[in-house]
């Protein structure tokens, strides 16, 4: 099976947003959930393809054959939330980086396509695996990248997941992997 899952994930204790503080990095949002197997051909419909140098435009048409009305509810710092297998599908990097321009602050998913998982991290976007069925569209959460806790606050539960390694919080705080490099004049971790 190509795709990551909860069961083999990497045990790190992520840092915050400033690197040396001890201070957790907190998003929060509303939920917005689907189901299992959202393909990159879902997130970034193909018929938008000639749009793929214009992020900017082709973000208007996320997820819309999922959710017609989503990029007009999303608002930042809003959460993707899914099942199984998130992202499958083509290797298409302007997925991950369309859900970041709309806004959306964290996609939390049981699991993960590898490559959108890899380029998540490397457009900034946090890619968060975790048991999402006690979440529902709507549901008000707060999610501790640092202690790897996911807050339910409309139904008042505490969901758990094994923080990103220092490495991705880095790339995630710079702003992605390209940015990371700029910033350090190379990839210094």
């Amino acid at each position: 099976m190509n795709e990551v899952n909860h069961k083999n994930k990497i045990k790190h204790e992520a840092n915050s947003e400033n690197l040396n503080s001890k201070k957790s990095q907190v998003l929060c949002g509303r939920a917005f959930k689907f189901g299992d197997g959202i393909s990159t051909d879902l997130i970034a419909p193909g018929r938008y393809f000639h749009l793929r140098s214009n992020l900017t435009e082709l973000a208007k048409h996320l997820l819309e054959d999922a959710e017609p009305e989503f990029t007009k509810k999303v608002k930042k710092g809003d959460f993707i939330v899914a099942g199984k297998n998130f992202g499958l599908g083509s290797s298409r990097e302007h997925a991950p980086a369309i859900i970041k321009i709309a806004g959306v602050g964290a996609v939390l998913a049981k699991s993960f396509a590898r490559i959108f998982f890899r380029n998540s991290i490397n457009v900034g976007l946090p890619a968060l695996i975790c048991d999402t069925d006690k979440i529902n569209s709507g549901d008000e959460l707060e999610v501790d990248l640092r202690k790897g806790i996911v807050k339910n606050i409309t139904q008042n539960i505490e969901l758990n997941f094994n923080p990103l390694p220092e490495v991705m919080i880095k790339i995630l705080n710079d702003g992605g992997l390209v940015e990371h490099i700029i910033k350090n004049k190379g990839f210094n971790l």
